[in-house]
């Protein structure tokens, strides 16, 4: 099929899915995962920063966020600098979880890519990059 964007959805799909195995053990699902990911680099994010980075929609990330704070994974706050947004921040629980989903996540990546060069995946997130950044100017 020389069709790329058949492919990305097709490898998005089954990673999806083994993600979703792995982490049903450890009692968190996808989008808990992308939430717990997004805020691993930064304290706090907006809702809003959330989404983005996380590719949900921002009234499914609200609803995710509002889940991850009734199981004491996230709290939020008002952000310092701006009243009107709420950013949220990894609890010590959160950060646990998240270790090791990661764990779990690093095991696909190791594994999915196994064959595949350093070269060859510089390369694949070079060009994703660029495509990723023509698309978002559309």
């Amino acid at each position: 099929m020389d069709w790329p964007f058949y492919w990305i959805s097709r490898v998005n799909a089954r990673y999806v899915q083994a993600l979703e195995r792995r982490l049903k053990p450890i009692g968190i699902d996808v989008p808990r995962w992308r939430v717990l990911i997004s805020l691993w680099e930064e304290q706090y994010l907006s809702i809003s920063e959330i989404a983005e980075l996380s590719t949900m929609r921002l009234n499914t990330t609200t609803k995710v966020v509002q889940r991850m704070i009734t199981d004491e994974l996230v709290t939020t706050r008002v952000r310092p600098t701006d009243g009107r947004v709420t950013e949220a921040c990894l609890t010590e629980k959160g950060d646990r979880l998240r270790a090791l989903a990661l764990v779990e996540a690093q095991s696909i990546l190791q594994d999915s890519f196994g064959e595949i060069t350093a070269e060859e995946r510089v390369l694949l997130n070079n060009v994703l990059g660029r495509v990723f950044a023509r698309l978002d100017r559309m």
